[in-house]
């Protein structure tokens, strides 16, 4: 193989883990929040949607540029493909996260019911990150197996969100039927948790298209 060859691919890596490893330190301060019950340190949380975007945009050149100059073999194009596809599956991961943040901390007020409220969503956060972070992980692993077994610890995770939200929006539904003066901000604080559940979503993605990269088959749609 090209010696510029692997150098783009180290630097593409590299690039993307950094991009995921950003959302992930994002999503741990936002867990530290609601663990706390703090939510004045969701202003700690400094996720620039737009840097982030930029970011992509450069990876995607250099794949772009690698895929251009030195045609790779069919293995090597399956995951050029992958890393193409995965940042913009990152640029969806922040975008929740950064929307999460927003949300939950405009609608999250003294009136409601914390403690229903973060008996779940603490979990399901803690769930949604540690799928996106074990993904992000799998960028750099080349052994087949330990991609295999990352990518079932993704579903694994990502199925505890389905459940997890499952049990949020009956909750908060009950809450809303007490107090429908409230309705508003619950709702919202629903819609802001929804996002976890979404990033859930995209971490299963992204183990997917690097199982792609590493053993074939197909891109399953998260």
């Amino acid at each position: 193989m090209l010696q510029p060859y692997t150098k783009n691919v180290e630097q593409i890596k590299s690039d993307i883990y950094a991009i995921g490893q950003e959302i992930v330190h994002a999503n741990k301060i936002s867990l530290s929040a609601l663990k706390e019950n703090d939510i004045s340190m969701l202003k700690e949380v400094n996720l620039s949607i737009k840097t982030l975007g930029m970011k992509s945009n450069e990876i995607d050149n250099l794949i772009v540029k690698t895929l251009a100059l030195y045609s790779p073999e069919a293995r090597d194009l399956r995951e050029m493909v992958s890393y193409l596809k995965i940042t913009n599956e990152l640029l969806r991961a922040g975008a929740n996260a950064k929307t999460f943040v927003k949300t939950f901390k405009k609608s999250f007020s003294s009136d409601l019911d914390h403690h229903t409220i973060l008996e779940y969503a603490i979990p399901l956060l803690k769930a949604s990150n540690l799928a996106l972070q074990t993904a992000v992980e799998l960028v750099n692993e080349t052994d087949e197996k330990i991609v295999e077994a990352g990518y079932k610890k993704v579903t694994v995770e990502e199925s505890k969100t389905d459940d997890l939200y499952a049990m949020l929006e009956k909750n908060i539904l009950k809450l809303i039927s007490k107090d429908i003066e409230l309705s508003k901000e619950y709702f919202d604080v629903l819609s802001s948790l929804r996002r976890l559940e979404k990033t859930a979503d995209r971490a299963a993605a992204i183990a997917n298209l690097l199982v792609f990269a590493e053993v074939g088959g197909t891109i399953e749609q998260a």
